[in-house]
């Protein structure tokens, strides 16, 4: 059977024989959120075509990891900042500064004169709260995390699994931050009591609330906000003691020949107009002055960001996930 790589190089003939660049693009972006992006950047630079193997965080970020010996990517458009972090400690990113960089927030980027990761946007977690389903089942409407501990809640909350979803990783990692270790463990081991099931994608619990098949879907801001915005019965809810967040980011590899397609991607990503395509999905830009308010997430809402250190979240990533599994794996939907 063919594989999806395999499937790209044999359309790749028609990239070539055209006379394009074909830039193999791994991906965690939505895969609505793709098609727009890979428009406009081959509007631009139209003898670059865009080719990308999409995934769920985690699954792009094993994937990485496990071809490192014969890297099969030119570049990562849209893949968490800490999961580069990762392939940076592996030797596998090039360093480049895009042109344009000045512009990009300090938080947003590798602080290295010649970054080997540069951010789009950011994300945060999110709470889906079915507004119907609750009302049959008299659930009161949660404000915090810790209200999401309540004996009411039992078997009617969904989340993602952090090893497969950055949103999942980024809400562990925020957990055992703003908590401390011993009582973000204690939170999980009790939150766990509740919950039904761990999803392998970071959209799905808030498709799950919106469609009612669990009154409560642990998420992130885009994908509460467009849920809301198509119409789904939900409060979108951003718990008082913090959210978890992490950057959407892009970056070269080292081993990709195609070097001068790789840094146009990198360059054109920083721009006003590749920002302006962000800020209809995320609250939080690289460029700040292109921000929009989206429509039902707070103005405000960098102000409700935990404090995150990044180094942290990746240095002891697979300590964590490793920990999780141990305790909470049970009720992991099954992997595709």
């Amino acid at each position: 059977m063919l594989t999806v790589l395999s499937l790209l190089s044999l359309a790749g003939g028609t990239a070539q024989a055209q006379g394009k660049t074909e830039l193999l693009v791994y991906s965690a972006l939505e895969a609505d959120q793709i098609k727009a992006y890979k428009t406009a950047f081959e509007q631009d630079n139209p003898s670059i075509e865009l080719k990308f193997v999409r995934d769920s965080t985690g699954i792009i970020t094993a994937r990485l990891l496990a071809e490192k010996a014969n890297p099969q990517a030119d570049a990562v458009w849209g893949l968490a900042a800490t999961s580069l972090m990762l392939l940076d400690k592996e030797g596998l990113l090039q360093p480049y500064a895009p042109k344009g960089l000045a512009q990009v927030r300090a938080n947003m980027r590798d602080p290295q004169i010649h970054p080997t990761w540069v951010g789009m946007d950011l994300w945060s977690s999110a709470v889906c709260f079915n507004t119907v389903e609750a009302d049959k089942r008299k659930l009161p409407k949660p404000v915090s995390w810790q209200d999401l501990t309540l004996p009411a809640y039992k078997g009617t909350i969904t989340m993602p699994h952090p090893a497969s979803s950055g949103t999942g990783f980024l809400m562990v990692s925020a957990w055992l931050q703003s908590m401390g270790e011993a009582k973000g463990w204690a939170f999980m081991d009790a939150l766990h009591q509740n919950v039904g099931v761990y999803t392998h994608s970071g959209s799905k619990p808030c498709r799950q609330a919106g469609a009612g098949e669990f009154p409560v879907g642990l998420s992130f801001d885009y994908r509460a906000n467009k849920t809301k915005k198509d119409g789904a019965p939900i409060d979108i809810i951003f718990p008082k003691e913090g959210l978890g967040w992490d950057v959407e980011a892009t970056a070269i590899f080292k081993s990709s020949k195609k070097q001068d397609a790789a840094k146009a991607l990198a360059d054109w990503a920083v721009t006003r107009k590749a920002n302006e395509l962000y800020a209809a999905n995320f609250a939080v830009l690289a460029l700040p002055q292109v921000q929009e308010r989206l429509e039902y997430v707070p103005a405000d809402i960098e102000k409700l960001l935990v404090k995150n250190d990044f180094v942290w979240a990746a240095n002891n990533r697979e300590r964590i996930l490793t920990e999780w599994a141990r305790r909470y794996e049970a009720k992991a939907e099954p992997k595709r």
